[in-house]
């Protein structure tokens, strides 16, 4: 038999407010009072109605956290996998539940599920149509960013700062000795993959690397596999030209490339160099280990938490701008 707050007081011999101040753990009730209404709780198994709850403090303490990506893997993706992970772990801290959905199609309707399920706020996890921003406003659901870009000024967003994290990994190559550059671009509509190319370029023009000396391979995908039909396809021209060095936009081409390099007997550091850019954890377990461009992907989930539970409680006295430095990991590929 279920019970309701009404029944629980008038066993206890309290008022409802008094017991449901009791059973909230908010407010003040005597030493007595709380011990007769918790023996009353314990003997009757009551739980409170979680729906009742949210009605009446007009919040679920929930979260709903999308992924836009249009290719395969999402969750299991090295990036994103530690950035839920995070996100996950944050929200635990704060009493928080989380509901997490992907959305390769970047509609409105993942969204629309989340406003379903009466979430307190989302956190929309990389590239989105502006149509989904619009969308979300109207509901006025507070929200953020991660790992997007956006022209609305009153987003809320992290970012990691790639543009400047490329400009590093091409001074840190250069100044190993490098002075012809082969580089395997992700994506470029992707934030991330554009502004990782546009920084490590700009930093060799701005250290007089010839521009014959630069030669950017485009990738479709972003994945092991794509770095390995690529440079497989280019490995004439790496080798025929005397590239000293590969750079790519992310880890897993890069990992992807190096397979190819090692199966044609190309040594890694001494005939040329590998780097890439994310430090996921493949990237340390490989051989030979792989330098790369630190993303700190922890620390983006777990301020994102903090952020949104900041914009629920109406805290508007924040940036709209959250930048993360990147890190140049030194390991055995250079």
């Amino acid at each position: 038999m279920k019970y309701n707050i009404k029944e629980i007081a008038l066993l206890a011999g309290v008022s409802k407010s008094t017991a449901s101040r009791v059973i909230s753990g908010k407010g003040y009730a005597s030493p007595e009072v709380r011990q007769r209404v918790n023996e009353i709780v314990e003997q009757l198994q009551y739980r409170p109605n979680a729906v009742a709850r949210a009605m009446v403090a007009k919040r679920t303490n929930s979260i709903g956290v999308i992924i836009f990506r249009e290719k395969q893997p999402i969750v299991s993706h090295p990036l994103y996998g530690k950035l839920i992970d995070s996100i996950l772990m944050a929200a635990q801290q704060r009493g928080y539940s989380v509901f997490l959905k992907t959305d390769q199609e970047m509609s409105i309707q993942s969204t629309d599920y989340m406003l379903e399920q009466r979430v307190d706020g989302l956190i929309l996890i990389s590239r989105l149509q502006k149509n989904v921003i619009e969308h979300v406003k109207k509901f006025n659901v507070p929200y953020l960013m991660v790992n997007g870009s956006t022209d609305d000024p009153e987003v809320v967003h992290l970012v990691s700062k790639d543009e400047i994290g490329g400009a590093r990994a091409a001074a840190y190559l250069h100044s190993l000795g490098h002075r012809k550059f082969f580089i395997l671009a992700g994506p470029q509509e992707h934030r991330s993959h554009n502004l990782r190319l546009q920084g490590f370029r700009e930093e060799l023009r701005r250290l007089n690397v010839e521009e014959s000396h630069i030669h950017v391979v485009p990738a479709m995908e972003s994945d092991f596999d794509q770095g390995y039909t690529l440079m497989a396809k280019h490995l004439s021209t790496f080798i025929g030209e005397a590239y000293s060095v590969l750079f790519t936009t992310n880890d897993m081409l890069a990992l992807g490339a190096m397979k190819v390099m090692l199966q044609n007997a190309i040594r890694i550091p001494e005939q040329a160099a590998v780097m890439g850019f994310d430090d996921i954890d493949f990237a340390a377990a490989y051989s030979p280990s792989l330098t790369t461009v630190k993303v700190d992907t922890t620390r983006m989930g777990r301020d994102a938490v903090v952020l949104l539970d900041r914009l629920i409680s109406r805290n508007q006295d924040m940036s709209k701008l959250y930048e993360y430095a990147s890190e140049i990991i030194i390991r055995q590929s250079t």
